[in-house]
């Protein structure tokens, strides 16, 4: 990672820590918001999992994700990884079964080897929303988490993403300028994590380039699907699947 992409990333980091306290209330007042973080959940195609799957829930921020992981695949262990400490307080804050978990740590900074000694294995499952694209190297981020399941595991990316759609673009910043910057200016005090949410939606993969990204990390089955309501074509959820070896 080059200087610039730490200075980055760190802000990041910094803006969620500081925007912590209020995150939940922002999203509470997105429609849709949490249903369609079970709508992706789903997608994990449950049915192919083991009974009590290992899910790594990989930017789990305050726990909605872990939540909606919860509620669709109630005998899992899942486990939380996170960069913000403030983010993890407030998830590690609200009433879990003992099968979930917190650890902080950057995407980039597991491997296989941390799997090991704190899951006892590869994945089942990961999970990964609103994850990629704050990322400061989207393509190893891919890789990282390819490497931390087991073979015939799947991935499960819940993102926004509008390059490839003008009419998309236009409805996110329109969003963005007339509500979720000014809602973030007068619940945390600072608007800067908030633009660069509406920034780095713009500038990130379209869904087809995110699709050849995940190929591109060695996953198969990979595909995409639309949320409903006002976010169709905005936010989608990206699926694949770590190759099984050949015989």
């Amino acid at each position: 990672m080059d200087t610039t992409t730490a200075k980055r990333d760190g802000a990041v980091t910094g803006g969620f820590d500081h925007a912590s306290a209020v995150y939940d209330r922002l999203v509470a007042g997105s429609p849709g918001y949490h249903a369609h973080l079970r709508i992706s959940a789903r997608r994990l195609d449950p049915g192919a999992l083991a009974p009590e799957p290992l899910v790594l829930d990989l930017g789990c921020g305050t726990g909605a994700s872990t939540a909606a992981l919860l509620h669709t695949l109630p005998s899992a262990r899942i486990v939380g990884v996170d960069a913000s400490e403030g983010m993890l307080d407030e998830a590690r804050a609200k009433p879990w079964p003992d099968t979930v978990s917190f650890h902080r740590a950057r995407v980039e900074e597991l491997t296989p080897e941390w799997a090991a000694e704190h899951l006892g294995g590869p994945a089942d499952a990961v999970f990964g929303a609103y994850l990629i694209r704050n990322c400061p190297d989207p393509g190893l981020a891919l890789d990282v988490m390819r490497d931390l399941l087991r073979p015939g595991g799947r991935m499960v990316l819940h993102e926004y993403s509008v390059a490839d759609s003008a009419a998309a673009r236009a409805v996110w910043t329109a969003v963005c300028r007339g509500v979720i910057i000014p809602a973030g200016r007068m619940l945390s005090g600072d608007a800067e994590l908030f633009r660069y949410l509406w920034r780095s939606v713009l500038e990130f993969d379209g869904r087809r380039a995110l699709l050849e990204r995940m190929r591109g990390a060695g996953l198969v089955s990979v595909a995409s699907a639309p949320m409903p309501g006002w976010q169709y074509g905005i936010t989608h959820t990206f699926a694949g699947m770590r190759p099984e070896p050949r015989r």
